[in-house]
């Protein structure tokens, strides 16, 4: 039986440090690649590059990841930046963004998780905030470093009906790595899991012509330690 192919969008680094002769590299990590192959699924790395690229890569794949790193630009929408020294990628934003448009167009599945998740949503219209910390109604630490990155730190409740309570049950523990959320939210999309200080944690489509799913959490980090994280991803190759 043909194995799903599932695009993985790559994130890459100007310099890899003293062992890797301090060579810029394109890389993802493991977890995504791991998790597609023992959930079934052919994965295929797309390395940031010209949004021109886009259609051809999205041709090739049956679906499509978006995975964590740098923050989404501002200019997106419409804000300047308020996070000192924010970690900014212009060309993998552009390159996600072309990868984004092309698998709406080409209604290719799209599972996008922490940046993925805010990139889709500003795609699609919605916005950020740049310092969930700012707000006061925030309580949990979003950012657990130096808690190992597969242990689940703080609660979320997921909505009736929606494919995160299939896989999650209504309520759960999940990890936390992120200091931005979406703040309003793309009129074509719908939350379907809040963490307890109400910051939105899961995200799916509410319109027929979009097949998506995104989390704010990191399943990459704990696919190989939890189960419900590797059922995530089995539900992404098989079901999505």
């Amino acid at each position: 039986m043909r194995r799903p192919i599932i695009g993985i969008a790559a994130n890459e680094i100007e310099d890899a440090g003293a062992r890797l002769y301090h060579l810029p590299i394109s890389y993802t990590p493991c977890g995504y690649i791991k998790a597609v192959q023992n959930a079934g699924g052919l994965p295929l790395v797309l390395p940031v590059g010209s949004p021109d690229l886009a259609k051809a890569y999205i041709t090739q794949i049956d679906k499509l990841i978006l995975a964590g790193g740098q923050n989404v630009s501002p200019a997106l929408y419409g804000e300047e930046i308020q996070v000192e020294e924010a970690a900014l990628s212009q060309t993998r934003d552009q390159f996600e963004l072309a990868l984004i448009e092309e698998a709406v167009a080409q209604k290719k599945p799209i599972f996008a998780v922490c940046r993925g998740l805010q990139l889709v949503n500003v795609a699609l219209g919605g916005s950020l905030h740049q310092d969930i910390s700012s707000l006061t109604n925030t309580k949990i630490a979003h950012m657990q470093v130096p808690v190992s990155r597969e242990i689940p730190t703080h609660k979320i409740r997921t909505e009736d009906t929606s494919i995160l309570r299939s896989i999650y049950g209504e309520k759960t523990t999940v990890n936390s790595f992120h200091f931005q959320a979406v703040k309003e939210l793309a009129k074509n999309l719908k939350v379907t899991a809040f963490s307890e200080d109400g910051i939105i944690e899961g995200v799916e489509s509410k319109d027929s012509s979009l097949t998506f799913l995104g989390v704010q959490w990191h399943p990459d980090f704990a696919y190989d330690h939890l189960e419900q994280e590797m059922k995530v991803f089995r539900y992404v190759v098989e079901k999505l």
